[in-house]
């Protein structure tokens, strides 16, 4: 069995279980989160892709099923479903039971924006960190133009799931097994490592996960705006 594979699946099943009960029915919102989750995934695994073909990072053979599509393994393809799905069904419940949260996220993003775009002015050339700092902060910075109400809960769903993400993202990058599953050029990032993960994970994580939020907010306010009203009488 692949390990990548086990991973994925062990960050999706509890999830996927609690999501289909009627204290977390997450499944109501399937129709939105499967297309934001679609258009996020094509655009991280052009990205992937990319990256691969570059030598910025690539995967060890001896973690895999060994099936290959435009050089990324299967596994990878999984990741951007079971990854999203985990945090977004977090995301849904603390919408559900905290529909009043307040956080200081404006300030907390913006800031954070500042300090990723200053960051990855100033390692320009590092495609990892470059890349990834100039693209999050840019999006938070277009989100926090829009007064988006979601930031909140995001922030929140945020900070809840860098638990297991250290423990996934651990098993991912070496941490508790022989060899990495997926390895990392270090002369393409800053060369920090949280344990065994790369300090630029952390932000490409949140990039994926607020780019789905995103969509799937974007997506259940159009469907309201052409959804007809309940409240309107025939003629």
């Amino acid at each position: 069995m692949s390990t990548y594979l086990c991973t994925d699946l062990l960050a999706l099943s509890v999830p996927l279980l609690f999501s289909l009960t009627k204290w977390f029915p997450f499944q109501r919102e399937w129709k939105y989160f499967f297309p934001a989750c679609a258009a996020m995934a094509a655009f991280f695994l052009v990205w992937d892709v990319w990256f691969t073909k570059m030598g910025i990072w690539g995967f060890n053979e001896i973690h895999l099923l060994g099936a290959m599509l435009f050089g990324l393994p299967i596994e990878e393809y999984l990741f951007f479903l079971c990854i999203p799905y985990a945090c977004l069904f977090t995301y849904f419940v603390l919408r559900q039971r905290l529909p009043d949260l307040r956080m200081r996220s404006r300030y907390i993003l913006g800031g954070l924006a500042i300090i990723l775009l200053i960051g990855g002015a100033f390692s320009f050339g590092l495609w990892y960190t470059s890349l990834t700092f100039l693209l999050l902060g840019s999006f938070l910075l277009v989100l926090l133009y829009r007064r988006v109400t979601y930031l909140d809960h995001f922030l929140l769903m945020y900070l809840i799931i860098l638990v297991p993400f250290f423990i996934v993202n651990g098993i991912l990058t070496g941490s508790w097994i022989e060899q990495e599953v997926v390895w990392y050029n270090d002369s393409e990032n800053l060369g920090i490592r949280l344990g065994t993960i790369p300090i630029e994970d952390t932000m490409y994580g949140m990039l994926m996960l607020l780019m789905t939020v995103a969509g799937m907010e974007w997506l259940k306010k159009k469907n309201s705006i052409f959804a007809p009203d309940e409240n309107s009488t025939r003629i």
